[in-house]
């Protein structure tokens, strides 16, 4: 039997400290989940990961990634081809992670306009 979540952190406790909380930031991010979700689809380019993240800066996405492949999560592939190109892919860790939080988004993405509320008509 699994060991409970409260077996590992009594009292349901998770210490400011703790590795955790910071790998909870990047991957639990408004960009962090959608990119590493967006990747289920296979390898992506920079314009193409920016488009299915509708909204995220430049900047933000820069840094998403960057965060995501330090965690060694995200692949970064730079091609040798004029103009430059950079592909962008799951590690097998990452594609681990990916599969729990496919759920968590379809879970979302079904439930949100109840607890939420309708969107405004346009």
């Amino acid at each position: 039997m699994a060991e409970s979540i409260f077996e590992t952190y009594p009292g349901g406790v998770f210490p400011a400290a703790c590795s955790s909380r910071v790998l909870l930031d990047h991957v639990m991010s408004k960009w962090g989940v959608l990119v590493l979700v967006s990747l289920t689809d296979g390898t992506q380019r920079w314009s193409e990961l920016r488009r299915r993240a509708e909204g995220v800066s430049e900047k933000m996405l820069a840094q998403t990634l960057r965060t995501l492949e330090a965690d060694g999560l995200v692949h970064r592939e730079q091609q040798p081809v004029m103009p430059p190109r950079v592909d962008y892919s799951l590690t097998p860790l990452g594609e681990e992670l990916a599969e729990v939080l496919v759920p968590l988004l379809r879970w979302v993405g079904r439930n949100a306009d109840d607890i939420i509320g309708a969107p405004a008509a346009s």
